[in-house]
């Protein structure tokens, strides 16, 4: 960041008086500019047994399949973002069940936040973010050709306890890659 959003001067890296984190302050109006972690939402979307994968058609990770999952938007709840991104990836219509897991991708200043999904149609294409999408068996699962190590523990998650009723939701922090 080299520029206020509140008045336009330049900005300094620095501890502001009572933090102990550096950040972006302005001298001009004294704005500080936080940084915070972005949410990415998404499900396992599930119909009669056998859930909905998505090979993203963008970066990154372009060609590797994932769950239905992007950033929240403003405005909008953690289970509103899980439906409008399992809509625009995925083209399904699913009700948001359960929390499911929260992975931390402290590399990335990301938290991802997966919840159950049961599609209430077995309707699903192609987004615009997506190159395919596929219902596959829980058995099928491309374990060798998933996007991201969240993707990887969400699904893990999901196959220790599909229905919700035997554990609590889990948490990670994961790493980079796969």
């Amino acid at each position: 960041m080299n520029f206020c959003s509140q008045c336009g001067a330049r900005v300094a890296l620095r501890i502001p008086a009572g933090d102990n984190v550096p950040r972006y302050v302005c001298d001009a109006c004294g704005t500080i500019h936080y940084q915070n972690p972005k949410l990415v939402v998404g499900c396992v979307p599930e119909y009669e047994g056998a859930i909905v994968l998505c090979r993203r058609g963008i970066e990154p990770r372009r060609g590797y399949w994932t769950v239905p999952a992007g950033f929240m938007e403003n405005g909008e709840t953690l289970q509103q973002a899980a439906a409008r991104e399992s809509q625009e990836e995925a083209l399904i219509d699913v009700a948001v069940g359960s929390l499911l897991c929260i992975a931390h991708a402290l590399y990335a200043n990301q938290v991802h936040v997966f919840f159950r999904g049961r599609m209430r149609s077995a309707s699903f294409g192609a987004g615009v973010e997506s190159l395919e999408t596929k219902l596959v068996r829980t058995e099928d699962i491309p374990w060798s050709e998933l996007a991201f190590p969240s993707t990887d523990f969400a699904l893990r998650c999901y196959l220790e306890d599909p229905t919700g009723e035997g554990t609590d939701c889990r948490f990670t922090e994961v790493a980079r890659r796969l």
